[in-house]
């Protein structure tokens, strides 16, 4: 089971971004440009502090569960300029500003520094095309009109891009320790258990922010009563 966590980050960044504006333009005509007055009302704002809270507190749910669990966590191998590689294409100016605001490499770093904390280990793989291909069938997927959820080449099944990129990282990660090791991980991938059955949608179960924000690890499982029906 795939999980996707809610943060509202979207609501944060643009809220924040809008407010900044706001007050930019008030401060600038009443005060200038280069106002005192003006930062240091900036630098009240806490925007900072609400994303780096966001991000710890599912850093400290991965980890905690991959230690109880005695699991190991996969990363994305992230390159220098991820977000500048992502915004390449995307023409929306505040998509642009969202993906650009998203810093995917603070989510990454309070995940290593706890996984260090608690002695779980991190493996790195590389994510190219990991949400384009089958899990099943190594086939690409077919997303239509920007569509999250795309349709199997050859199989026909249904995958959500977020559960298939997961399952595709788990499997490179598994064949990376097959290589390294004289024991076969043995990873069985046939649509029957890619969570479902061949024909259902592959959608991660949403965790909404008031579920998990005041959660230490994750308990929560697809037979939680909380859990029912909420997928993307």
């Amino acid at each position: 089971m795939a999980y996707l966590f809610e943060t509202n980050m979207e609501k944060l960044v643009l809220g924040y971004y809008y407010r900044r504006k706001k007050l930019q333009a008030k401060y600038d005509k009443s005060y200038g440009v280069k106002s005192r007055t003006k930062r240091k009302v900036l630098k009240r704002l806490k925007e900072k502090r609400e994303k780096n809270d966001i991000r710890w507190k599912i850093a400290n749910i991965i980890v905690r569960t991959a230690y109880e669990k005695r699991y190991a966590i996969v990363l994305e191998k992230l390159g220098k300029h991820v977000a500048n590689n992502m915004i390449k294409k995307v023409k929306n100016r505040q998509l642009r500003h969202r993906i650009f605001q998203a810093s995917f490499r603070g989510i990454q770093r309070a995940i290593e520094e706890k996984a260090r904390e608690y002695g779980v280990p991190v493996i790195y793989v590389n994510p190219k095309n990991t949400s384009k291909l089958c899990p099943i069938h190594n086939a690409p997927i077919n997303y239509v009109n920007g569509s999250r959820i795309g349709r199997c080449s050859v199989g026909g099944e249904l995958w959500h891009r977020d559960v298939a990129a997961c399952w595709n990282l788990l499997s490179r990660a598994l064949r990376g320790l097959e290589r390294g090791s004289h024991c076969p991980a043995g990873l069985s991938l046939d649509g029957a258990r890619v969570p479902f059955g061949p024909t259902a949608t592959h959608d991660p179960a949403t965790l909404p922010k008031g579920l998990w924000a005041r959660r230490k690890s994750l308990e929560v499982t697809p037979t939680n009563r909380n859990l029912q029906g909420m997928t993307l």
